[in-house]
């Protein structure tokens, strides 16, 4: 038997073995090559060892941060069984030195572009494993449901799936009102234009627990840092606002699939299995049946 701890690197079994440990299955925490300031880890189906090719899901986390974990061991055997990877996301707090928590959710934060560094580490993933990844899934929950919708709008084409969990604050597809609570200046702001014909294409699932209906987190004031007019007009509460994400969605030609789950509070973990079930009827529907 091989010991990992004590086989000297560069050796073909020391090669062969950390990767058996460290890069298949649930993986370590890796920097990411075009920023090394985020991470992502990774479920990787333990047949892509064998050259087998797999589908992708992203699955990023909310404001705590640590459900990426949840997430990575979450969707472990839905992945194996399935053939699907997981990707896994990690956007600190803080990292522009400034304590913030939220700069994620909305795409962009001082020079940072999110949409375009999850890009970027979707394709390092995708030739690391030699993988087809140039469409994914992505499902994001509170924080994580943030970026999901955000970057559906931004990149439908992109996109096989989307399931958006409990956002607390939802960006309309309103073309009166700027961004973020509309996407009149998406073009001026992001350099890309709204595609609507592209994100009806993508199937697209929204689930909130009906009992979570705190709103000290979600409701925006003047002085704070995402304040603007509108900020609060979806709704009081994430059932609410998220009805009123699938409402604007659903005008834009866009077929949402709306989750509310009976007797569920804000609990990720509560809502995998209906993300998982509606990922799976994607899958039978794109692989032909």
């Amino acid at each position: 038997m091989i010991d990992a701890n004590t086989t000297p690197e560069g050796t073909p079994e020391a090669t062969a073995r950390a990767r058996a440990i460290y890069d298949l299955g649930p993986t370590v925490i890796f920097a990411c090559k075009a920023d090394p300031r985020f991470q992502y880890c990774l479920y990787v189906p333990p047949q892509v060892g064998k050259g087998a090719k797999v589908e992708l899901l992203v699955a990023v986390h909310g404001t705590g941060r640590t459900s990426f974990l949840d997430f990575r061991d979450g969707f472990a055997e839905f992945g194996k069984w399935n053939d699907v990877a997981a990707l896994c996301p990690i956007f600190p707090v803080g990292v522009l030195g400034d304590g913030a928590r939220s700069g994620y959710k909305y795409m962009q934060e001082g020079d940072i572009r999110y949409d375009l560094l999850l890009l970027k580490m979707v394709e390092e993933v995708a030739e690391k494993y030699d993988q087809d990844w140039s469409k994914f899934a992505m499902f994001g929950f509170s924080g994580g449901g943030h970026f999901t919708h955000r970057f559906a709008i931004l990149h439908p084409e992109k996109l096989w799936a989307a399931s958006i969990g409990a956002s607390g604050s939802v960006t309309l597809l309103n073309p009166d009102r700027d961004w973020w609570v509309g996407i009149r200046n998406i073009r001026e702001k992001f350099g890309i234009s709204f595609d609507a014909a592209a994100l009806a294409k993508v199937p697209v699932q929204m689930v909130v627990g009906d009992a979570d209906l705190e709103t000290w987190e979600i409701t925006h004031k003047p002085g704070g840092t995402y304040w603007m007019e509108g900020a609060n007009d979806a709704g009081r509460t994430r059932p609410e606002r998220l009805r009123a994400l699938a409402e604007s969605f659903g005008k834009a030609g866009v077929k949402v699939q709306f989750d509310l789950v009976p007797g569920v509070s804000h609990d990720r973990i509560k809502v995998l299995d209906r993300v998982k079930d509606f990922l799976a009827g994607v899958l039978k529907t794109k692989r032909g049946g």
